[in-house]
């Protein structure tokens, strides 16, 4: 089945020519066949690559999904036309009457600030608050992930000296979980962050199940609430290049971030990447989509709650 995409979205015309499978919205409605809606609330800078990366990962499902893009009434992209913004994009005021088989919240380059001095930090809490009732299933990454724990659960966050900055194998602890069928017994993740949450702080929460960790990056990726919540601390849906123009932006005008880690061969820069985290992360998506959204979800989304 297709990915459902609203007309004229740039990354179409991006993932057609890597032969994934797309239809617009126009062709989408003489399908009889209630697709899966899926909200976005991207609050990445780049807001056109952010897309693209998560619907290419999306897009390995069999299930047809109806995406949709959630943004900020209270923060301005900067980074992005704001044409695009109000072509594909709108409020969570407008949104907030509907609900969702499955939510993604990005992460934000924001995490160096505490998360109330964050200019939408009432207005994300507010959209935290309202995915648990609305929606069926979210995927809170990086600097989501840390918001998220820190509003529902109290966990705190901590600088780091230098950026955690590369691509760090990550060992399963939930073996048996669905999110986890089908992979080894280690999978490679991209981290890209100056703050970190910690396990005893995971520990003392009754609610959160660590699910898969690293001796190196710390905390990997935390369950609530039976896998209606995901928290992510990296980014599994980094496209190959993406640490890369990372780098190269900061290469020279920050002290605190360093090569990234096992991503270059030979940790060279001046060689290509290697991509060694696209399987899983494919499957990760496949299986959020497959056993926590669809075969949670009721048939009659009115019935989220």
């Amino acid at each position: 089945m297709p990915l459902r995409l609203p007309d004229r979205l740039p990354a179409i015309d991006i993932l057609k020519k890597e032969n994934i499978f797309v239809i617009d919205n126009s062709r989408a409605h003489s399908q009889d066949i209630r697709p899966l809606r899926i909200v976005i609330l991207n609050l990445m800078p780049l807001k056109i690559t952010t897309e693209t990366d998560l619907i290419r990962l999306l897009s390995n499902t069999p299930l047809q999904l109806d995406i949709s893009f959630m943004k900020l009434r209270s923060h301005t992209s900067k980074n992005t036309p704001i044409e695009h913004m109000m072509m594909f994009y709108r409020d969570f005021d407008e949104l907030k009457v509907e609900k969702f088989d499955g939510m993604i919240i990005t992460g934000a380059p924001v995490e160096q600030m505490e998360y109330e001095q964050v200019t939408y930090w009432n207005e994300i809490t507010g959209i935290f608050d309202w995915a648990k009732t609305h929606v069926t299933s979210t995927l809170f990454i990086c600097w989501a992930a840390q918001a998220g724990l820190y509003h529902y659960y109290g966990v705190p966050k901590y600088p780091l000296d230098t950026k955690m900055f590369g691509i760090f194998p990550q060992k399963i602890i939930g073996s048996q979980l669905p999110i986890f069928r089908g992979f080894d017994d280690v999978f490679m993740m991209p981290h890209s962050r100056h703050t970190e949450v910690r396990h005893k702080d995971i520990e003392k929460v009754s609610g959160l199940t660590l699910i898969s960790d690293s001796d190196y990056s710390g905390v990997g990726i935390v369950m609530a609430r039976g896998g209606r919540e995901f928290f992510i601390t990296g980014h599994l849906e980094y496209a190959p290049h993406t640490l890369d123009s990372e780098y190269q932006r900061d290469r020279g005008v920050r002290t605190d971030v360093g090569i990234p880690l096992n991503y270059y061969p030979g940790d060279n820069p001046d060689l290509p990447p290697m991509v060694t985290w696209r399987a899983h992360a494919n499957l990760f998506y496949n299986n959020w989509i497959n056993y926590y959204v669809y075969q949670e979800t009721p048939y009659d989304i009115n019935k989220i709650s």
